[in-house]
């Protein structure tokens, strides 16, 4: 039987092993999940239907196994049901969207959201069942009160919060990447260390029973896709 745990320059290593397919179920299975997540969609018409916690926690876990700078993996996923914590959170979040929408935004820019018929209202931020707030950490902090570096921390925590999207589509649920900014109220809402910066806040739960969504076209491959 082959060794399944080795140890190299005193860090320990453990056999890496998955399952080989042919080519053909390689083909079926690719084209099976592009289907799949090709059906996710961005949704602001949320139902007040709970989901079990277990659920979050499984989808926060999935979120967490994803890659990291040096395996530091920088980030925390606040999970927020509480309801007077969530109407703070839609009260300062729309207070900075007024701002912006009002203030902030080109005409460019407001001219490109048009096809979205969004604007500075988030109802949703008290109607999803759940927010999760997703903050990075810029650097850690040591015993001793000293900061200690983490690496590729965007990098990072944007490949946690796809992997957050891809498993909230997969359970059934529907989920709105929501970016106010600025996002400082969270920290301020949450007490959250200072080490710790607002990157994503994410609503998720299940669509109302009649969801309406932007009818719009992704870019076809060639558009995406160089090959040599």
């Amino acid at each position: 039987m082959k060794a399944q745990f080795k140890t190299v320059n005193g860090f320990k290593f453990e056999r890496f092993q998955t399952k080989s397919f042919s080519e053909t179920e390689l083909l079926k299975r690719s084209k099976t999940y592009f289907e799949k997540i090709n059906a996710r969609r961005t949704v602001r018409e949320f139902s007040d239907k709970p989901v079990p916690a277990a659920v979050i926690r499984n989808l926060i876990r999935a979120a967490s196994s994803a890659p990291s700078g040096a395996h530091k993996q920088p980030w925390t996923f606040c999970v927020v049901k509480d309801l007077n914590l969530k109407k703070q959170i839609r009260i300062a979040a729309e207070k900075e969207e007024r701002e912006s929408y009002e203030n902030r935004m080109s005409e460019e820019w407001l001219d490109a959201i048009k096809p979205l018929q969004t604007d500075w209202n988030k109802p949703f931020l008290e109607t999803a069942p759940y927010l999760i707030i997703v903050f990075k950490h810029s650097y850690e902090v040591k015993p001793d009160g000293t900061k200690k570096n983490n690496y590729y921390v965007t990098e990072s925590v944007g490949l946690a919060c796809g992997f957050l999207l891809t498993a909230i589509h997969h359970a059934g649920l529907v989920a709105l990447t929501h970016t106010p900014s600025p996002m400082n109220f969270l920290s301020d809402i949450l007490k959250r260390p200072a080490n710790e910066k607002p990157f994503l806040l994410i609503p998720v739960g299940y669509p109302n029973a009649e969801t309406w969504v932007p009818r719009l076209k992704r870019k076809n491959l060639k558009a995406v896709l160089v090959e040599y």
